[in-house]
């Protein structure tokens, strides 16, 4: 091998191209060579075998020395989750935020002390806005008339007493003939005394003033009206035009009427309701219907907004298209956020109750973990978020469990403050 390598080195000085050539051929005879050393690849050479147990010890404590990093990096994982303050617990954030008063006033937050009350079940139906009878009234002619004038339009607010519509009808001038002709008769007879004129002349002339003037009544002047017509002594003032006055305070609901139209009795000129107590009709089924009761606690959606009210009438016959029974449930609309014909949900409370905590729906939040959280004051203008089980759910009213009764928790603007607390970094578990 030696001897060739010499004769390859001088050959190079003289032809590399003869080089490479040789090159290649003892390339080719280097590997049967090898080839042939395999035959021996049994025969334990000890510097080989020490070598290659080197090696292996080698990977041996690189394997063991990563074990022991990746133990450390759980080990610091492990502490890094620990920590913090226990007394949080499970899924509670080890963080609060501090408010001032200003920045609660600008977020509209709302504080409240939890106390244990009673919640039934929600019994949940469809409803419709519907004027309140009780609060409602319509204005309608009692006699043949023509509309002269118009004192109230569509969705004017009137109060009680306030002229809506001028009318003008020969029965009512006819009346208002005989009423005036009665007033003059019936003074005369007052005038002469009854010394001279006979007990029943007197009492004729009574008779006929008290039915000329319950006639005019009946027809639509107030007695305000007609004490004001006959004090004039005017005959020429009994032209059949009187005011229609409105019974109650209220707003116009609608005006089916046109100016010059003649109106027959009973038509309904106006209709004046008091839209601050509205109802709401539920549709219940029979089983549903039998677990609430007159008086049962409801609320009604709108949008996102509740409205409180209680069930004031139930129906005992169903209908005979949908099979179910309606209940009449009044809510007070004083934002004017509901109107007749809207539909809504109705959310009302059954006769089996549970005792526990009672929040409103905008209290109660989803932690970054998921689990449900209230947002305790533990310190004036100090919240820090508190896990609690939600038992029951009514309308906008949680039955909830995890805190004491008497905290001071979060009832509006809960959300503003779960996003402060987020700003100064909370975590959960505080990775």
């Amino acid at each position: 091998m030696k001897h060739t390598l010499v004769l390859l080195t001088l050959l190079s000085l003289a032809n590399p191209s003869m080089v490479l050539a040789e090159a290649q051929g003892h390339e080719h005879d280097d590997h049967d060579e090898e080839m042939a050393l395999d035959d021996f690849s049994g025969i334990d050479f000890g510097e080989n075998k020490h070598d290659d147990h080197g090696d292996e010890g080698h990977e041996h404590e690189e394997e063991e020395h990563g074990h022991e990093d990746i133990g450390h990096e759980e080990k610091e994982h492990d502490d890094h989750g620990e920590g913090g303050d226990d007394s949080h617990g499970h899924g509670e954030a080890a963080s609060d935020a501090e408010l001032s008063d200003a920045q609660r006033q600008m977020a509209g937050i709302e504080t409240l002390v939890v106390k244990r009350q009673s919640l039934g079940d929600a019994i949940t139906a469809p409803g419709e806005a519907r004027l309140n009878a009780y609060r409602t009234t319509k204005v309608t002619p009692r006699t043949p008339a023509q509309v002269m004038k118009r004192h109230a339009h569509l969705g004017d607010g009137v109060k009680k007493g306030q002229p809506l519509v001028t009318l003008s009808s020969v029965e009512m001038a006819e009346a208002q003939g005989t009423l005036m002709e009665a007033d003059v008769e019936l003074r005369r007879m007052e005038k002469l005394g009854r010394k001279v004129v006979s007990e029943k002349r007197f009492v004729a002339a009574q008779i006929a003033y008290q039915q000329a003037y319950a006639k005019v009544s009946a027809y639509g002047m107030t007695n305000k009206q007609i004490k004001s017509l006959i004090k004039t002594g005017d005959a020429t003032r009994a032209t059949g035009e009187f005011r229609l006055l409105s019974f109650q305070d209220g707003t116009v609901i609608s005006d089916d009427f046109v100016v010059g139209e003649l109106i027959e009795p009973g038509h309904v000129l106006m209709q004046i309701s008091d839209e601050s107590l509205l109802w709401i009709e539920a549709r219940l089924t029979p089983e549903d219907a039998a677990r609430i009761a007159l008086g049962s606690p409801a609320r009604v959606q709108i949008g996102e907004h509740w409205l409180s009210g209680k069930v004031i009438q139930a129906r005992h016959t169903l209908d005979e298209t949908t099979r179910t029974l309606a209940v009449h449930i009044e809510v007070a609309n004083r934002n004017d956020e509901l109107h007749p014909g809207q539909f809504v949900t109705a959310v009302i409370e059954g006769k089996e109750k549970l005792q526990g905590l009672v929040v409103p729906l905008a209290a109660v939040l989803r932690s970054p973990d998921g689990d449900w959280q209230v947002l305790v004051e533990s310190a004036p203008g100090r919240f820090e978020p508190k896990e609690v089980e939600v038992l029951r759910t009514v309308g906008d009213q949680m039955l909830i469990e995890g805190i004491a009764e008497g905290t001071t928790i979060v009832s509006k603007g809960a959300f503003f403050v779960q996003s402060e607390i987020a700003k100064s970094g909370f975590e959960v578990h505080n990775h």
